[in-house]
């Protein structure tokens, strides 16, 4: 099943004159009020999101905020990624490229055959703008969350274009989604 969500999300990257050229998406788990996290972490989390995210990101450009890179496991990058932290900081992370404004890390992503927005909040309200597609797990429970991705389905620039998977995970309903810009 994950292959057929592979090429079908492979086959929506945009094609120039001159071939294949990056683009940037957003992926994100939400859950029925398009929360995404409590207390700067995922009150829940299902493994089969945390599969399909290291798939669609493994070999990516990925742009993370610095709250967010906290919540790694152990605070490093993640492997087989390149790692860039978005922050007004300034301050060097060891193992990520540091930008400080969204039009940097927007450079640098054209660098990519791929880049992939991975949030926090504040880095998805940032960085949707430049995006031309979103990668989201609706997961159909609502824990509470203090942090909130925008509502793809309220905004008329975004599209649903395809639901790629849908189940259940510990008696908790999902859908994993593709949204597309108009």
């Amino acid at each position: 099943m994950l292959c057929g969500v592979l090429n079908s999300i492979m086959g929506s990257q945009l094609l120039s004159k001159k071939g294949l050229r990056y683009t940037m998406e957003a992926i994100v788990a939400v859950y029925e009020d398009w929360g995404i996290g409590c207390c700067g972490t995922q009150p829940v989390a299902l493994s089969v999101d945390r599969k399909f995210f290291r798939e669609m990101t493994r070999g990516a450009m990925v742009i993370v905020g610095r709250r967010t890179v906290a919540d790694f496991p152990g605070q490093k990058p993640l492997p087989g990624r390149v790692n860039v932290v978005l922050t007004r900081q300034g301050k060097e992370i060891p193992g990520f490229t540091v930008c400080g404004s969204p039009e940097e890390a927007v450079e640098l992503a054209k660098t990519a055959q791929k880049a992939m927005v991975i949030g926090g909040g504040s880095i998805y309200r940032q960085m949707l703008p430049f995006c031309d597609s979103a990668l989201v797990t609706k997961v159909y429970c609502n824990p509470g969350s203090d942090t909130y991705f925008p509502n793809l389905d309220e905004d008329p620039a975004w599209e649903l274009a395809e639901i790629l998977q849908s189940g259940e995970e510990n008696g908790i309903r999902y859908e994993m989604c593709r949204y597309a810009r108009k």
